[in-house]
């Protein structure tokens, strides 16, 4: 049985659904809808949207590191899968969503709490009826990059519904 928690949140996601994914990543800029659980949990905010582009700014602290004492590369992963997913996001009509179909990181420099703020920034490479790919970086407040990579999308339609 769902708990209140989850059909909120499934209420929160079919209000966004009924947008443009562009209005509905400015909606989340803005506020008017809560920021997803994962940005709150690994520590980062959209900070842009525009048609076919998202940029995140994340905070990397102690609570994300390896045995090591290195920033997770999961984290990494994630802001660029975000970054990337978002960018596909803002190109897709309403009542339309996606999912990554595969996100291939490379990581260029260890990143760590001295890091300081990273910025993950995504863009649309191709747009096609049911396959998006996207680039994204992440990059230190020193213009360094930290990581780069590529992400697949998939176009979700509901079915019997006609294609835009």
């Amino acid at each position: 049985m769902a708990d209140a928690s989850s059909q909120d949140a499934k209420s929160a996601a079919q209000a966004l659904l009924g947008m443009s994914g562009l209005e509905a990543m400015r909606f989340l800029l803005a506020g008017n809808h809560p920021p997803p659980s994962i940005a709150i949990t690994l520590g980062f905010t959209l900070a842009e949207v525009d048609d076919g582009r998202a940029v995140f700014l994340g905070d990397p602290t102690d609570r994300i590191l390896n045995p090591l004492g290195i920033v997770h590369g999961g984290w990494a992963l994630t802001l660029i899968d975000s970054c990337t997913g978002c960018a596909a996001h803002t190109t897709l009509p309403a009542g339309v969503g996606y999912t990554s179909v595969e996100t291939k990181t490379n990581f260029v420099r260890a990143i760590s709490p001295d890091t300081g703020q990273v910025r993950a920034e995504g863009v649309v490479l191709s747009r096609g009826r049911s396959i998006i790919t996207t680039e994204g970086k992440l990059i230190d407040s020193r213009g360094r990059l930290l990581a780069h990579g590529t992400s697949t999308i998939m176009v979700l339609r509901k079915e019997g519904r006609s294609s835009q």
